[in-house]
């Protein structure tokens, strides 16, 4: 009975080191996300002004209300195709996978 206590404690502990270093890489995958985050919020900070100013420029030239439901039209799908990116699937993507593998050893060695 010491001896399978023993095991147990030892298979604990090392499965908290896992577990805490996968945590740890969630962490980091997170870190650089923000961080890739903050470059492309920045990014799109700046082209989101020089959309918004051509879109002035031609709603301000339009010579009917046809080009101006256009002009929006057009610029209102440009802003949402801009916006909606892949990129933050990816990080929380990215994130998650230290700890979904971790769980996964976990789970076939209990089984």
């Amino acid at each position: 009975m010491p001896e399978e206590l023993k095991n147990f404690g030892e298979e604990y502990q090392r499965l908290s080191k896992e577990g805490f270093a996968a945590a740890t890489r969630s962490f980091g995958e997170m870190n650089k996300g923000f961080q890739t985050l903050a470059a492309e919020m920045t990014d799109y900070s700046k082209r989101t002004f020089d959309d918004v100013f051509h879109a002035w420029e031609q709603l301000l030239s339009a010579k009917s209300v046809e080009q101006v439901i256009d002009i929006q039209s057009q610029y209102a799908k440009r802003a949402y195709d801009t916006h909606m990116s892949e990129m933050y699937v990816a990080i929380a993507r990215n994130a998650a996978k230290p700890v979904e593998q971790a769980t996964a050893r976990t789970a076939k060695k209990v089984e």
